[in-house]
């Protein structure tokens, strides 16, 4: 689906506030609301937005260790695998296939440092992983929620 400029306004709105009415994103955007409504349906349709979340920090419930985690598997360990495999970890909230030496990078939350050993200790007695290599996230930089759509940035 193309995106005309109106389409891509009401997405920066919606990325960065979910909870913004039609009303509000219909005014700055020159819309009524319910043709706000119907460009959001539109998108949901299409596939464009995939569902409407909640953005926790994680912080806040305890979860402040943060980590990237390269892995190397055995062979040719296929990405299903892997997904099976770290999804059944909780402390996993991300895992990429990536370019590179790695076969995949995964990104990995924990209430402190020895929580964080367990998990990783856990991951590497998997069968397939041949190693990793860590990096512990000290702060974020950028966290943006959604497309770069900066042109379009709502005005509060």
């Amino acid at each position: 689906m193309r995106l005309d400029d109106i389409d891509e306004r009401i997405v920066a709105w919606l990325a960065r506030d979910a909870r913004a009415s039609f009303r509000t994103i219909g005014d700055a955007v020159g819309l009524s609301a319910p043709a706000v409504k119907r460009r959001v349906d539109r998108l949901l349709e299409a596939g464009v937005i995939e569902r409407f979340a909640a953005v926790i920090d994680p912080g806040a419930l305890g979860w402040s260790t943060e980590l990237f985690l390269e892995l190397f598997c055995e062979g040719r360990t296929p990405p299903a695998t892997i997904q099976q495999v770290l999804s059944t970890y909780p402390e996993v909230v991300g895992a990429y296939t990536v370019t590179g030496d790695p076969d995949a990078l995964v990104q990995l939350r924990a209430s402190d440092t020895a929580h964080l050993e367990r998990t990783l200790e856990r991951i590497r007695s998997e069968p397939f992983v041949v190693r990793t290599r860590s990096v512990i996230v000290l702060s974020r930089l950028i966290d943006r929620p959604g497309p770069p759509f900066d042109q379009h940035e709502p005005s509060a």
